[in-house]
């Protein structure tokens, strides 16, 4: 697991992958284990475990969260004090990334297509993580639409359109300002025609209040309803790991005004508070269906909870 034995040539190629996540993840790592644990540290003292605790909260995993991660910790060391720290750590942190690790997955249909309605609050990388996604979906085979649902914002529009030519899909659109349920519903009819297996729709992320975005967020959600009562169709949270806590209040809004089937965190590579994928997983429990770490298209990742924690636990001494 950490490199106590001689890998097989399989072994390798997995690990450069997980060297390759653990270089993207490196602030969250440096700042939530860094200096704190090595190959050769045979215990956890109670010095670590206080040093630990601080930077548990410093990386925005949450109190209640951090406080049964420490408590967790010092039963496992107690209970096996001769085995590693890095994995009595994995042991520990594991058991609470596994229950959201649940892959989005596209259910054979007649009925197409299968609708994926993209949400957040601006900034958050909506329709860079669309244009990932659908490369991905293009790359396992699936026929893909875009719809231009984000009538609101400025270049929004174009934005998505650029992804679509970059990935040669058709792109569903209208004038900046037209009503965005009435978009999507066409791309539906469109797509349906079309034999389309996904159509991957953008919305709004910020109306001039709170309550307005989430009333056009149930606008929208009705409108599939309307199309077909009986349509598939995955609601995709997409928060902005560098937020900490505030993307955990977003989560809580959305879920409650909309309901959420899963969640993209982006930007992971540039924060040092990826700890609020712990804090996720315990106040929500809502399956994170992606990572996202860096800018390139391949950079959208299926949420892995071991592949995870290894790269969070890699010793800078290996």
């Amino acid at each position: 697991m950490f490199g106590f034995k001689k890998k097989s040539a399989k072994e390798s190629e997995e690990n450069t992958e997980r060297a390759s996540l653990s270089d993207r993840l490196q602030r969250t790592r440096s700042g939530l284990f860094g200096g704190l644990f090595s190959r050769n540290k045979k215990v956890i003292d109670n010095a670590t475990l206080e040093e630990l605790e601080d930077r548990l909260i410093m990386a925005d995993i949450g109190t209640k969260t951090t406080d049964q991660v420490i408590q967790l910790l010092k039963a496992e060391s107690k209970k096996n004090s001769d085995a590693n720290p890095l994995e009595q750590l994995k042991k520990v942190l594991l058991p609470a990334l596994e229950p959201v690790e649940q892959a989005l997955t596209i259910p054979e249909s007649d009925k197409k297509p299968f609708l994926i309605l993209v949400i957040g609050v601006n900034g958050v990388g909506k329709t860079t993580t669309i244009g990932k996604l659908a490369k991905r979906l293009q790359n396992e085979g699936k026929k893909v639409m875009l719809a231009a649902g984000d009538t609101f914002r400025a270049a929004a529009i174009e934005q998505l359109q650029v992804w679509g030519e970059r990935n040669k899909i058709t792109v569903v659109a209208q004038t900046h300002g037209s009503d965005s349920g009435a978009v999507i519903f066409d791309a539906l009819e469109s797509a349906r025609a079309n034999n389309i297996d996904v159509l991957i729709a953008d919305t709004a992320g910020r109306l001039h209040n709170k309550d307005n975005l989430m009333e056009e967020m149930k606008k929208i959600h009705r409108i599939g309803d309307k199309f077909d009562p009986d349509l598939k169709r995955e609601v995709l949270l997409v928060l902005d790991a560098g937020t900490g806590q505030n993307a955990l209040v977003q989560a809580k809004q959305f879920n409650e005004s909309v309901g959420v089937d899963g969640i993209v965190l982006t930007k992971l590579d540039g924060t040092a508070k990826g700890g609020i994928v712990f804090s996720l997983a315990d106040k929500l429990n809502i399956p994170i269906r992606f990572i996202g770490v860096g800018e390139q298209v391949d950079d959208l990742r299926p949420f892995n909870a071991s592949e995870f924690i290894d790269a969070l636990l890699v010793s800078d001494e290996q």
